[in-house]
């Protein structure tokens, strides 16, 4: 709640006379109840949310029909393949950063036809011009880190996957024998990763 610079505008009436409090305690009434019916429909817009976006998040959240997340396969990702493709295996999407607008979060890898190829994460959000590609703004696992993720989710703004990696370059590619769970949170302004390892795979 706001505080009300109207006990320090009564303050200063104290010395006046009977007649006058009266009418400057009616303005003031006057003043308190038009400034509730004001702040009633934005108290909650009003908070600061990350990005410095307030009151558009909270009518956009308000909206029946929700902002579609970006197509994850409408997207140029930086995985060099050569002369294969870049395959989108897996996506998920959420508001991530708070502002009322849904990001995709796309697990993509070269298809190489054979073989494990290794798995690049990456953040996509929609474009600010109508009918542009969405755009990539974060990186969050590099195909060059060697994992595979075997499963991504997005719930309450936190992306969580389940990553499998190899213990050495001698570990054959088709076969990670390690396991760990990470997940991302958007905080001061970038993606927060913690770590949890998991039993090593079989």
């Amino acid at each position: 709640m706001q505080p009300s610079v109207v006990p320090e505008l009564a303050l200063e009436q104290t010395a006046t006379r009977p007649i006058h409090w009266v009418a400057t305690a009616t303005a003031i009434a006057a003043v308190v109840a038009g400034s509730s019916f004001v702040q009633t429909g934005d108290a909650t817009a009003a908070q600061p949310e990350a990005h410095g976006h307030t009151k558009a998040h909270a009518h956009t959240n308000s909206a029946s029909g929700a902002l579609p997340a970006p197509d994850p396969h409408g997207v140029t990702y930086p995985v060099e393949c050569g002369p294969a493709k870049v395959l989108v295996q897996k996506s998920a999407s959420g508001d991530l950063d708070g502002d009322g607008r849904p990001e995709t979060v796309s697990v993509v890898h070269c298809d190489a036809g054979s073989g494990t190829p290794p798995n690049g994460v990456y953040v996509v959000t929609a474009a600010a011009t109508a009918g542009a590609e969405p755009r990539i703004v974060a990186t969050l696992v590099d195909p060059q880190d060697q994992y595979t993720v075997s499963d991504i989710a997005v719930h309450n703004a936190t992306i969580s996957a389940t990553l499998l990696g190899y213990s050495s370059p001698d570990v054959p590619r088709c076969c990670p024998d390690q396991q760990q769970q990470d997940e991302w949170q958007w905080r001061d302004g970038a993606f927060q990763r913690s770590t949890k390892p998991l039993a090593h795979s079989s």
